[in-house]
């Protein structure tokens, strides 16, 4: 007979090769909520199957917001679709945007409604007096 060290020895290695199976899975992120292990990962996977970009927002002389992302589809990513997302009206007193983040080629670019904007992109939006 086996000893308990031996079979928990055993389920332990049963249970890392079901891990490496299920890693091989495509669309399968292995997780325990118990421990919280892999949360991050599985985050990261939902983020890049949906096909969703987060926009952060900056206001005029304060440091951006990351607490509230304006979350948009990857195919819908313009400044355009970001002015749209918070009001329909801001699009007619719309003058520019300032941009920081991987989509704008220096820190901050000056854009207008047809700047495609990236995931984690921060905006800044200015208006017509």
């Amino acid at each position: 007979q086996k000893t308990a060290y031996e079979i928990c020895a055993c389920l332990v290695g049963s249970e890392m090769c079901i891990r490496d199976r299920l890693y091989q899975m495509p669309m399968c992120v292995p997780i325990s909520a118990h421990h919280e292990w892999n949360l991050d990962y599985l985050l990261e996977k939902v983020w890049d199957s949906m096909d969703l970009v987060r926009i952060y927002t900056k206001p005029k002389g304060q440091i951006p917001d990351y607490s509230a992302p304006v979350v948009l589809t990857s195919d819908r990513c313009t400044v355009e679709d970001f002015c749209d997302a918070i009001h329909k009206t801001l699009k007619k007193n719309f003058r520019f945007a300032n941009v920081w983040g991987t989509s704008a080629k220096h820190t901050p670019q000056r854009c207008g409604l047809s700047h495609v904007l990236q995931d984690e992109d921060c905006i800044q939006i200015v208006k017509n007096v």
